[in-house]
């Protein structure tokens, strides 16, 4: 695909075999970026190469454990090997464990869902920047969390880790503007693959969180939340670093019920 907002723009996104990953990864396909598919899920991640590829879109998979330095910095420079160069990042995987106390919320939870979440980020980031830098022109967009926002309950450790994403993206894109690198955060609310685990756990407040905002819906990843994500890593914003968006129809405005059952308390 010649044509499009980012043509002969190349792309990463990570966790894109399924859920938020994999609609964003169609819509920048749709504008004509390159695009590499980073799951570890690799028959997923294989299929929606095919999608993209059918659609005439230049497209490959790279197996990544996002928790795995060395696959992190090897799907970045698999990125460039394949479409010659790095120009939009988008770190998007993420696999949290269920419900928990925080009282009862261990290190190794608070660890994992930090390797998963900001390591990663950090990582790809890190490893991409010489690129970007090369060429004064960079995208980067970070997934978020209402979770970490809104502190709710029973995933402390995963607040912290998104929430840690926030901060680390916010620093990046005060230290890269001048390098013609926009770092930019969306907190989405989306029947992604992490939505959908989280309606077998907690079906009742998943329907409740549902009915509860203003759109009367969860977004849809491909058409609400991927729109946004082209935006992002468009020319028309090229003057927007360091701001979080909200894409999750007007639930952060007055929050959303959050009651999951965490068992009884000791």
């Amino acid at each position: 695909m010649s044509e499009g907002r980012l043509a002969g723009r190349a792309a990463l996104v990570t966790g894109a075999a399924d859920g938020i990953g994999r609609g964003i990864a169609l819509r920048l396909a749709r504008e004509g970026a390159a695009v590499l598919v980073a799951d570890v899920d690799a028959v997923r991640g294989q299929a929606v190469v095919a999608e993209l590829q059918a659609m005439g879109a230049r497209a490959a998979f790279i197996a990544c454990d996002v928790t795995q330095r060395d696959q992190v910095t090897g799907a970045v420079d698999a990125c460039v090997e394949a479409f010659g160069a790095i120009d939009v990042l988008v770190n998007n995987a993420y696999g949290g464990a269920g419900p928990q106390r925080i009282e009862k919320n261990t290190d190794a939870r608070f660890e994992a869902a930090l390797k998963m979440c900001l390591y990663a980020t950090k990582w790809a980031m890190e490893r991409a920047l010489p690129h970007m830098k090369a060429r004064q022109w960079g995208r980067i967009i970070n997934m978020a969390s209402l979770n970490g926002v809104n502190a709710h309950m029973g995933s402390a450790d995963y607040n912290v880790a998104k929430e840690a994403v926030r901060a680390y993206s916010r620093s990046a894109a005060r230290e890269w503007a001048g390098y013609g690198i926009c770092v930019n955060v969306i907190c989405p609310a989306a029947v992604s693959a992490a939505y959908r685990r989280f309606q077998e756990t907690a079906p009742d407040v998943a329907a409740a969180i549902s009915a509860s905002n203003p759109m009367g819906r969860m977004g849809d990843p491909e058409a609400d939340i991927g729109g946004v994500a082209v935006f992002l890593a468009s020319e028309d914003a090229r003057y927007l670093t360091g701001n979080t968006v909200f894409v999750d129809g007007g639930g952060h405005i007055n929050g959303v019920p959050w009651t999951p059952d965490l068992g009884p308390a000791d």
